[in-house]
């Protein structure tokens, strides 16, 4: 995966929750990383039907492994495009260099 094919933008964010001097508790995004990542929406092909089988993921995201960074499905994708709830995460070919997230659009918070 080249630097050329990288041409998103995409924060990595996790939402937090925190409780005001009223005692009310919001939730806001802390953003934990900004990268550049290989975006690939759902289409058909053989590798898109395989993934279809385990999970409703229409969106996939390729980008280097961030160091001291775990990313999980609590954290959220957020991009030009819209934000997106992370299903999967899995280094590629375990070499520790690019992670490969699954994601679908949340469409409850609806885009930035």
């Amino acid at each position: 995966m080249g630097l050329g094919k990288m041409t998103t933008f995409i924060d990595i964010i996790e939402p937090r929750k925190v409780k005001d001097e009223s005692g009310f508790i919001t939730v806001q995004d802390v953003i934990l990383a900004s990268v550049r990542a290989y975006k690939e929406m759902r289409h058909g092909t053989r590798v898109w039907a395989n993934r279809a089988a385990f999970s409703k993921a229409t969106v996939l995201f390729r980008f280097r492994k961030i160091d001291n960074l775990k990313i999980d499905t609590s954290h959220v994708i957020v991009c030009g495009t819209g934000r997106y709830r992370i299903f999967s995460v899995e280094d590629v070919k375990n070499r520790g260099m690019y992670m490969e997230v699954l994601c679908d659009e949340d469409k409850i918070s609806g885009a930035i």
